[in-house]
C-alpha cells in the first residue's frame, strides 16, 4: 500500500508533536502511592539511624554477628539422662533441644546481639549473676545470661518439671568463659 508523500511525513510529525507535548506537561502532584513510597523509604532510613545509634552507644560490638556454627562448641554436653539435639543454626544464633526420656524439656540457645545491641539493655539492672555473668529471668520459663556484653545465652523450660534452678544449673554448664573470647 502506497501512501501519498504528505501522509508519510504527517504521521511522524504528529508523533513527534505528541511526544513533545507530553514531555513538557505540568508536574503532577504526587499520587497517594508516591506519598506512601516516600513515607516507607523515610521510615527505613529512620530505623537504620536508630540501629547505627545503638551500635554507636556500644562501640565494642561489631556490626556483623558470628556464624552460628561457631557457637555450637560452647553448649553443654549431654549427660545425666539428658540428650542434647542441635535444632537450629543461623548467623549469630544457635539452638539445641534438651530432651529427657524422649521428651523435650528445655531449649538452649546462644544469640549474638552484635546486630541488636539494645537486646543487652535488660541485663543492665540485673542483680543476679550466674558463673559471674549478669542474669535475668524473662517471664516464668526463661533464664538468660549476658556474656561479654555480646552473647545472650538462654535456657527455656518446655516442661513444668524443668524448674528455674534447673535452668540456672544448665546455664552454668555452658562454656561461658570460652564464649566470652569469641570475636
Amino acid at each position: 500500500m502506497q501512501f501519498p508523500p504528505a501522509r508519510r511525513i504527517l504521521a511522524p510529525f504528529l508523533i513527534s508533536v505528541l511526544l513533545l507535548v507530553t514531555s513538557c506537561g505540568q508536574n503532577q502532584p504526587p499520587s497517594r502511592w508516591d506519598k506512601a513510597q516516600q513515607e516507607s523509604t523515610q521510615k527505613s532510613k529512620a530505623k537504620q539511624t536508630t540501629a547505627d545509634k545503638s551500635t554507636a552507644e556500644n562501640p565494642s560490638l561489631p556490626k556483623k554477628a558470628v556464624a552460628g556454627g561457631k557457637l555450637n562448641k560452647y553448649f553443654p554436653s549431654a549427660g545425666g539422662g539428658f540428650d542434647r539435639v542441635f535444632a537450629q543454626e543461623k548467623s549469630g544464633f544457635a539452638e539445641a533441644k534438651l530432651n529427657k526420656g524422649g521428651k523435650n524439656v528445655a531449649v538452649l540457645s546462644i544469640n549474638d546481639i552484635a546486630g541488636n545491641p539494645s537486646a543487652g539493655a535488660k541485663f543492665q539492672q540485673s542483680t543476679k549473676q550466674i558463673s559471674g555473668y549478669p542474669a535475668v529471668n524473662q517471664g516464668a520459663n526463661i533464664t538468660a545470661v549476658l556474656v561479654a556484653n555480646r552473647y545472650q545465652v538462654k535456657v527455656q523450660s518446655r516442661d513444668p518439671s524443668f524448674t528455674a534452678s534447673d535452668r540456672e544449673a544448665w546455664l552454668s554448664k555452658f562454656n561461658l568463659g570460652g564464649l566470652a573470647s569469641v570475636k
